[in-house]
């Protein structure tokens, strides 16, 4: 592969990438800002690109700014710790442009600046660390003769390799105590002898640790363990409980499965109670181990201020929530309308929607599990209500041509359109495009230092 001499990095691209160009190609170089003058080692060439890494800096770019994590550049995530917070927020606008318009050939309304995040560190209430026996070892530590049996690990998996794991020292990403909890897990397992489990050898006992911190202070801890080995169970738990006073659910789960996967797997409670709340403008949202909650709590506020401003309630209105999760949006908004109606696939996400709602004393919400495409039809709207507006929140995937042809039938005066993939919801967008206008645009930042965004779009109905 080539060595390309003296590229010029002059935008961002997707995924955290930057770029440059070369003989008409484009070039993707990692951990690179606009402004850098790099030598890149080419090794993958496709017919219309190129990726490469940087072998030797040029001309750093003034852009840059000195990364505040020892993990950088070799952890998958914070890929922008480089490049200064107003940069990374007017890239997200550029990318939320240049995807509605290019994917979805919207006549767009200015797009709003990106919100940015009050916080830039420790905003995320949730994380999961795993464990190995063999940490991943640098390029760097490798070539300097480091003996690659030197410790085990209790960090993030590597990206792209299922079976290596950094291990982590310090993570920026989430409020103390996390690091001292994962830390002294690490040290009390290391110290009494529990191996750690290796995903190609399947042994080991164990694998993950998810640690939920609350905007309410409080915290959930949940050690994932392979074999139902009591004892150590027991001695582990009650060293963390009396450890860490402050662990308001203390709980355990057993995976022997050949996969980390959980949700399928019962959480044992130890220790504390079953769950934890957040609050949300006087709402508290319960949170079981295996409830969905946005991951950064304070801009979650900020995100669902916004669509309920897009909603523009006054009071009389019905609502649907689809794809509602644990009925947050539904709730916020429930006391500014008649009704809301939300669907939801995970059946334990509209149980936690329901007892949400009765926690905050609101009684104009009704909920209703199953795959959206199925549940949502013309005769569940003739049951329920047609829908004055239509608030949506779907995954990374998108919404179903099937629900947006409902929609389209149901007629909603106006729809609140909430997407953590862009270039999903310009193709959705598209598609109700020939009755309804794009009014407003505002992406939310929710995820510091990456270069995932959130973004909120306004449609109102055109009156033919």
């Amino acid at each position: 592969m080539p060595l390309i001499e003296g590229l010029e990095i002059t935008t961002l691209a997707a995924e955290g990438k930057a770029m440059g160009r070369y003989d008409d190609m484009v070039v993707f170089v990692p951990l690179t800002v606009p402004g850098d003058v790099v030598d890149v080692q080419i090794h993958n060439k496709r017919r219309r690109f190129m990726e490469g890494s940087v072998v030797r800096y040029i001309v750093r770019s003034p852009l840059r700014v000195e990364p505040f994590c020892e993990h950088f550049g070799v952890c998958g995530g914070c890929k922008w710790q480089n490049l200064p917070y107003e940069e990374q927020l007017r890239f997200k606008s550029e990318q939320v442009f240049d995807q509605l318009t290019r994917i979805g050939k919207l006549d767009l309304p200015p797009v709003a600046p990106t919100l940015g995040s009050a916080e830039t560190t420790y905003y995320r209430n949730k994380l999961e660390f795993t464990f190995a026996p063999r940490r991943w070892m640098t390029y760097e530590e490798v070539a300097a003769g480091g003996d690659i049996a030197s410790g085990a690990a209790l960090g993030f998996h590597i990206p792209g390799r299922f079976d290596k794991v950094m291990d982590v020292r310090r993570c920026w990403l989430q409020p103390d105590p996390s690091n001292d909890i994962r830390l002294e897990t690490k040290r009390f397992c290391e110290k009494h002898g529990y191996p750690f489990y290796d995903i190609r050898q399947h042994s080991g006992l164990m694998r993950n640790i998810v640690i939920r911190t609350a905007s309410t202070g409080e915290i959930m801890v949940i050690v994932v363990f392979a074999e139902d080995d009591r004892p150590r169970i027991a001695a582990l738990l009650d060293h963390l409980r009396d450890r860490f006073p402050a662990i308001t659910s203390l709980m355990y789960m057993v995976n022997a499965k050949l996969n980390d996967s959980t949700g399928d797997i019962d959480a044992v409670l130890w220790s504390g109670r079953d769950h934890i709340f957040e609050e949300m403008e006087g709402l508290r949202f319960k949170i079981g181990p295996k409830s969905f909650y946005q991951t950064n709590s304070r801009q979650a506020y900020e995100l669902y201020k916004v669509a309920r401003s897009f909603a523009d309630l006054h009071g009389d209105e019905t609502v649907y929530d689809l794809y509602t999760g644990t009925g947050t949006i539904a709730n916020f908004v429930a006391r500014h309308c008649a009704r809301v109606v939300g669907i939801e696939y995970v059946p334990e996400a509209i149980e936690d929607a329901k007892h949400n709602s009765a926690l905050n004393g609101i009684d104009n919400t009704s909920f209703f599990a199953g795959d959206m495409k199925d549940v949502l039809d013309d005769a569940f709207i003739a049951r329920h209500g047609r829908p004055d507006v239509v608030i949506l929140d779907p995954p990374r995937a998108g919404v179903h041509e099937d629900v947006i042809a409902t929609i389209l039938r149901a007629a909603p005066r106006r729809i609140v359109y909430v997407s953590c993939n862009p270039a999903t919801q310009a193709r959705d967008l598209a598609l109700l495009a020939g009755d309804y206008r794009v009014t407003a645009v505002q992406p939310v930042d929710m995820f510091p230092h990456t270069h995932h965004v959130e973004n909120v779009v306004r449609l109102e109905r055109i009156e033919h």
